[in-house]
């Protein structure tokens, strides 16, 4: 036996969040299907591994991912968040954003930013790209980025000193 995920007290917060339909999943049973999904992630296990205590691995799978389907997570992160700033607890230096969570533009998320911080993030981007870009490019042994004509032979001083070597 694996010793207890939640609290009573943390049940009651998340039972709400989890959708019961007209068929199932019974009541007693929701519990411990969540608290196999957290007991799966926790340890990082396979499904396969789960304990028998949280009902069969492929139930409590198929939950997770109908839970999952239907933002119950998501729900349950924003209400947690919600519930803390009630009491005063948000701590903004736990938020982590990256590429993944910042994909849309401002305007696609009601964002309003002053326009001089908007054009100092749109500069700051563009320097960045170009950065990318330019480190992007090939570059030859002395540092320049060789230009190719319309021939397709490059104009590159190396290029015409070995040219003049080889003659």
């Amino acid at each position: 036996m694996t010793r207890v995920q939640l609290t009573d007290a943390e049940w009651e917060f998340i039972e709400p969040y989890l959708p019961v339909g007209e068929y199932g999943p019974y009541p007693e049973r929701l519990r411990r299907q969540f608290e196999g999904v957290i007991w799966r992630f926790r340890t990082g296990s396979q499904w396969r591994e789960m304990p028998g205590e949280f009902g069969a691995w492929s139930t409590v799978h198929n939950r997770f991912r109908q839970w999952r389907d239907a933002g119950v997570f998501e729900a349950l992160l924003e209400g947690s968040i919600a519930e803390a700033a009630k009491r005063g607890e948000v701590d903004l230096s736990l938020v982590s954003v990256d590429s993944t969570t910042v994909r849309a533009h401002h305007d696609a998320a009601g964002m309003h930013l002053d326009p001089d911080t908007l054009a100092d993030l749109e500069k700051a981007a563009e320097e960045a790209e170009k950065a990318r870009q330019k480190g992007a490019t090939r570059r030859n042994k002395t540092g320049r980025t060789p230009q190719t004509t319309r021939n397709g032979t490059s104009d590159d001083a190396s290029d015409t000193d070995a040219d003049a070597d080889s003659d």
